[in-house]
């Protein structure tokens, strides 16, 4: 019921992942990015502390097919997880449990890998993997929408989907951009019109944290 792409700026130094689902808050549970070291995706029937534990793995050295195998090794019922891995040289690795839900796929590209479970077709992440690559150069943020766009194109997932969000690390400890849609019709559409409004805005919250009296205003009152 989930599908999603996790990529690689290796020129820009950012991280990210975008996912889409028919259940809600799907980012909430499935995402989790860290900058300078990657992105991690766990998914299907979800349990949300692989993906901080994944990343753990790439900070202490492993590459992502040894943090794959780490987890799939020592953690119960991994059999009904879905699990996705970039670190930010652009390495990827992906696993699918027997108990992946109706039609399971993973697709690898250059510095990207997708995963999707109870697909309408097996051939919606290789779909998300080419758009993330056709728009190289480009933000990342452009890149992972145009996936998730392309995804859905390719026929998403069996049912509607009804959430999405988009998560991007860049240089600071926090996702410099964290952008949810938890349930909505066309969650898709709304999370591109999201990324759009933030975009320009991006850098500027990221100085008003580490330089305040630098910091751009959006002339917006109270605005944070």
């Amino acid at each position: 019921m989930t599908f999603s792409l996790l990529g690689v700026d290796a020129e820009a130094g950012q991280i990210g992942g975008v996912v889409s689902s028919s259940s809600p808050a799907v980012a909430a549970r499935c995402l989790a990015v860290r900058a300078g070291v990657g992105a991690a995706a766990s998914q299907n029937v979800t349990d949300p502390r692989l993906g901080p534990r994944l990343l753990d793995l790439l900070a202490d050295g492993r590459s992502p097919q040894e943090a794959i195998d780490e987890v799939v090794a020592s953690e119960a019922d991994v059999e009904y997880r879905q699990l996705a891995v970039v670190d930010r040289q652009g390495r990827t690795a992906a696993f699918s449990g027997g108990q992946t839900l109706g039609k399971g796929a993973c697709a690898h590209g250059d510095g990207a890998v997708a995963a999707g479970n109870l697909l309408a077709d097996t051939a919606v992440p290789k779909a998300m993997v080419e758009a993330f690559e056709a728009n190289a150069g480009t933000p990342l943020g452009d890149r992972l929408v145009a996936a998730l766009r392309a995804g859905l194109s390719a026929g998403g997932e069996e049912g509607a989907v009804r959430s999405a969000g988009l998560l991007v690390a860049h240089t600071v400890a926090w996702p410099v951009a964290d952008l949810r849609v938890d349930w909505a019709q066309d969650p898709i559409a709304d999370l591109a019109g999201l990324w759009q409004l933030w975009q320009p805005q991006m850098e500027g919250y990221v100085l008003r944290a580490l330089e305040p009296a630098a910091a751009p205003s959006f002339g917006v009152p109270g605005d944070e």
